[in-house]
């Protein structure tokens, strides 16, 4: 195993209803349930939110990796990843994702081509692959 080329820890205080914290303090954040996970709907974020934000920024820096290694230049771009959780706990949850990714100045197929590299670059990407079921879609705009 090389050696790694960041390390960063985060700790849990309460679990979903509490507090999570980086130890350089760079997030610090208040933790809620959400109503459909049978909880309150208080005013913090949750696991899934915050796992989410990490893959649509993580994804959309593998996207334009692989597009400048490729030399095509990405106008405007933005991902969205779309997060879902389902099941029940006693017999186990799972999650889905859709992964969007907004591309401007890119014809369809080498949008398509784009997101499918990024997808298997992508360290989150590759982390969940064959324990989450993902879709893959691309919008293109002139």
């Amino acid at each position: 195993m090389s050696e790694p080329l960041y390390t960063t820890t985060a700790t849990s205080w309460g679990g979903r209803d509490g507090r999570v914290v980086t130890d350089d303090n760079r997030l610090d954040v208040s933790l809620s349930v959400p109503a459909g996970m049978g909880g309150d709907d208080g005013p913090g974020t949750n696991p899934e939110q915050l796992f989410a934000s990490a893959w649509a920024a993580c994804f959309h820096g593998a996207l334009k990796a692989v597009a400048r290694g490729e030399k095509i230049v990405l106008g405007d771009s933005a991902v969205t990843v779309t997060l879902a959780i389902s099941g029940e706990f006693v017999a186990g949850l799972n999650f889905s994702a859709k992964i969007v990714a907004e591309l401007e100045g890119v014809e369809e197929g080498v949008a398509s081509d784009l997101i499918n590299k990024a997808h298997e670059k992508c360290p989150y990407s590759r982390a969940t692959r064959g324990n989450v079921d993902v879709l893959l879609e691309t919008i293109t705009t002139a």
